[in-house]
């Protein structure tokens, strides 16, 4: 069930309350060029997990894996940087990645780091007539959407923030979720999403923690029968490649062309491409698949630990890098964090969330340990 409303009608200071059953929210009548990234009902869509750190706070901010790069990622990137002189050529990494998700090198283009993605797709389609944003999920492409002066509707899926096809409406010709979404941890399945995709609708879904998953069982990155198909992959998470800034997203050929003309020129650097194309080779994804086994381990450790605590509420099934929290007195368990040497993501800049929510990051055995104690003395 769902039901129509503006987002001014709720208008206030901070964000809303959760939702308890799929809501679409209709955009608001004022002009998209009106509204900026904080909308009306006091979601921060530009706060991101990098500003939560800082010295000497131990990051569970950020859903970056944190380990030194392997020598075969490594070394491209070195000797990449004695081809500086040249202007960048993605063929290769093109390649690469088709034949890694068995696609052809036209159906991949090539991104600044995945977020770019958003920005070119909320551009080359501003003819998009009703877009659509499935949240609780990354900011990034509603703030790209309305940058771009598109009017905005969002589903906003109540816990266990699992995906409802039906609450999507039948008349949205751009949809956009994640899978696994950020910050949820939720793996929606693969036949749910593919549901959504139909003649006369981009399908946008955000793959950026697909690969944190084993086997990937829920992505749709092979798919090339779904109209409409757009993925979004990134190289950041698993690789920690962040500041290098490189992603590609995977669509029909038409649609690729569409969205490169509204890219800059040689978007992607040559260290940056170097590094698309090591990370696209058999030995890179089976590297992948490996760390894959030991997040979800390791990802186990922080639940069984959090499981301990009555106080805590932990979001869904948990499938990817980080895990979601619910707390009460949120804003003032992440403040007590803080002072105890701990950056947590705050969650109420998220769409559906609220303040008491917090996102925390998987790391080693050690570190969620400490965390959890920490995080004990700071509810008790």
């Amino acid at each position: 069930m769902s039901w129509y409303e503006s987002p001014l009608a709720n208008a206030r200071s901070g964000p809303a309350d959760p939702p308890t059953t799929a809501t679409v929210t209709e955009p608001d009548a004022v002009g998209a060029a009106a509204r900026t990234a904080t909308e009306p009902d006091g979601y921060d869509l530009g706060h991101h997990g990098d500003v939560e750190i800082g010295p000497g706070l131990i990051d569970l901010a950020v859903n970056v894996r944190q380990a030194p790069l392997p020598d075969w990622l490594a070394e491209p990137i070195r000797e990449s940087l004695s081809h500086l002189d040249a202007y960048p050529d993605g063929t290769a990494a093109r390649a690469a990645i088709a034949a890694r998700h068995s696609r052809d090198p036209d159906e991949v283009l090539l991104t600044a780091g995945a977020a770019q993605a958003f920005t070119l797709l909320a551009q080359g389609l501003r003819g998009a007539r009703r877009p659509v944003v499935v949240h609780p999920q990354f900011t990034e492409p509603e703030a790209a959407l309305l940058a771009a002066g598109h009017r905005v509707g969002r589903v906003l899926l109540p816990e266990p923030f699992t995906l409802d096809p039906a609450a999507v409406p039948d008349d949205a010709d751009l949809v956009l979720l994640g899978n696994p979404t950020n910050p949820t941890s939720v793996a929606h399945p693969a036949d749910a999403v593919a549901s959504l995709a139909r003649p006369g609708r981009v399908l946008v879904v955000d793959e950026a923690f697909a690969d944190t998953v084993p086997g990937e069982p829920h992505s749709l990155a092979a798919r090339r029968d779904l109209p409409g198909l757009v993925v979004v992959r990134s190289l950041t998470k698993t690789w920690a490649l962040a500041g290098l800034r490189v992603g590609y997203l995977l669509a029909a050929p038409d649609l690729v062309r569409r969205l490169a003309a509204v890219q800059p020129l040689w978007p992607v650097s040559t260290p940056a491409l170097a590094a698309a194309a090591a990370c696209a080779t058999p030995a890179a994804v089976a590297a992948e698949e490996l760390i894959a086994h030991e997040l979800t381990a390791r990802r186990e450790h922080l639940l069984a630990a959090l499981r301990q605590l009555p106080e805590v509420v932990v979001a869904g099934t948990p499938a990817s890098s980080f895990v979601l929290l619910k707390v009460a007195d949120g804003r003032g368990v992440r403040s007590r964090l803080r002072d105890a040497g701990y950056a947590v993501r705050r969650a109420d800049t998220f769409p559906g969330l609220g303040p008491d929510w917090l996102r925390v990051a998987v790391r080693d055995e050690s570190t969620t340990d400490a965390f959890v104690s920490a995080l004990t003395a700071v509810i008790s």
